[in-house]
């Protein structure tokens, strides 16, 4: 299988210059991915540097960064944008020991006390981004608070929803409640499986669907969470669909989406689906409190807690009426607030603020 041709750039185009050094694709990754084509539709002139990146982005090479000791065409600096302790130390490196003319800034997703390690590296950017307003309450500096967003023509809601489900195998007749991402004891996908297991037989009109993968060494979870399904008789019902690289198709399809998570930096899941028209149910963790209006686009339940994601969820399964005017409202609040356009707008105001 022949690779397709990397776009490499000049340095001398660059003005902005997004690290990713890390090979496995995570959220971040996923967010490099998605902002730099915005960001350089809005002129900021972005290239990513490092391994797992799709090849149409604009990358710069290893070998080309000596060039950067030569300024940009009417700028006295660039940015360098990392998201990981493993991208700031090489920007450190390379503004105050080769002094090559560079401003830092760092995006923080984490919501812990940061080791005295992370601190340092911290207290060395020029600025920094924190995703929500729970992030910044753990960074000991003045932050900006940029809330995700995302793209909200490949989110959004099916103008068929009977043919939405049947593309994908479902049953048009039925209501569907989804769970995706990661399958493993953090994502609390364990408490979505209970939770079906007790609500699904007195909601005969439902089926779950449970979307992602369980690395290697989170199989056995999934293995007796599927158990648990045959035991209660439910295989039918609550369904593992595996991975799909068109997860924007599976949001079409459902008719609640709910986010179970024990844990969570910030969480995009909630409004992939609110963006589809579909409310959420979500533990209080990461962003989701200011992501979902509780009891207008969602409800918030307790963290981990069983009988709270039953008590959430039982009202949107008697209720179709509830669902379709809360996925309305999810639909116009994404809208208004939460496009990738307007967090590329706002990290370049960033950029700006650095001169």
């Amino acid at each position: 299988m022949v690779k397709p041709d990397i776009a490499h750039v000049d340095p001398a185009g660059v003005h902005v210059i997004a690290p990713n050094f890390k090979v496995r694709l995570s959220g971040v990754t996923s967010t490099i991915i998605q902002l730099v084509p915005i960001q350089n539709s809005l002129h900021q002139k972005v290239a990513v540097l490092g391994p797992g990146l799709p090849p149409h982005l604009p990358h710069l090479r290893f070998r080309d960064l000596w060039k950067l000791w030569k300024r940009p065409a009417g700028h006295s600096h660039r940015i360098w944008h990392a998201r990981r302790n493993i991208e700031m130390l090489p920007g450190i490196v390379l503004r105050d020991v080769l002094r090559i003319p560079l401003k830092l800034v760092f995006t923080s997703a984490s919501q812990r006390h940061h080791s005295g390690w992370t601190k340092w590296l911290i207290s060395k950017m020029d600025t920094v981004i924190a995703v929500c307003e729970k992030t910044a309450s753990y960074l000991e500096r003045d932050s900006t608070v940029i809330l995700h967003g995302i793209d909200l023509q490949r989110f959004s809601p099916a103008a068929d929803m009977a043919k939405a489900k049947r593309s994908l195998g479902l049953d048009p007749q039925k209501k569907h409640i989804g769970c995706f991402g990661r399958i493993r004891h953090q994502k609390g996908t364990d408490l979505f499986v209970d939770a079906m297991i007790r609500l699904l037989p007195k909601n005969p009109d439902w089926v779950a669907v449970i979307a992602g993968r369980a690395t290697p060494k989170h199989v056995a979870f999934e293995d007796d969470l599927k158990a648990r399904v045959i035991a209660a008789g439910l295989s039918d019902r609550i369904l593992f669909v595996g991975e799909h690289k068109n997860i924007n198709d599976w949001y079409r399809a459902l008719d609640l989406f709910v986010a179970p998570q024990r844990w969570e930096g910030f969480g995009l899941t909630p409004l992939e689906a609110m963006a589809s028209g579909v409310p959420v149910v979500a533990s209080d963790v990461g962003a989701f409190a200011e992501l979902i209006l509780d009891g207008v686009t969602g409800r918030m339940v307790e963290r981990g807690s069983l009988d709270s994601f039953c008590d959430g969820i039982a009202s949107y399964l008697a209720d179709e009426d509830l669902c379709q005017a809360q996925g309305s409202t999810a639909l116009a609040h994404m809208r208004e607030n939460f496009s990738i356009d307007r967090e590329a707008s706002a990290i370049g105001a960033v950029y700006k603020s650095l001169g």
